[in-house]
């Protein structure tokens, strides 16, 4: 996460969600243990016990930044074409993140 309450924490995304709005298309994605909520739920039957949900929510796609399996630092992505291979490098690093 680079902005928000945890701001410089480290997660795995869970979810991506493309969500259409009157301004265009935004996405956001739900990261593991971070944005958390506490949601009180009420007993359902009788005997049952009320309970606490902690639980993630949604996040803008501008509020998290990759980590560089290599430097282990937040990073933008660059690509580079060799021969017919497409290749996302690290902008800091210069290592290979992946190829398609």
């Amino acid at each position: 996460m680079i902005q928000g309450k945890d701001r410089g924490k480290k997660g795995k995304i869970l979810r991506v969600l493309s969500l259409k709005d009157s301004s265009g298309i935004s996405s956001r994605v739900v990261v593991e243990g971070l944005n958390t909520i506490k949601k009180h739920q009420k007993a359902r039957k009788q005997g049952q016990k009320g309970q606490i949900i902690v639980k993630e929510r949604a996040v803008s796609i501008s509020n998290v930044q990759l980590i560089c399996p290599k430097c282990d630092r937040p990073t933008r992505l660059g690509s580079v074409k060799e021969g017919k291979e497409k290749k996302r490098i690290c902008k800091k690093c210069k290592a290979t993140i992946w190829h398609d």
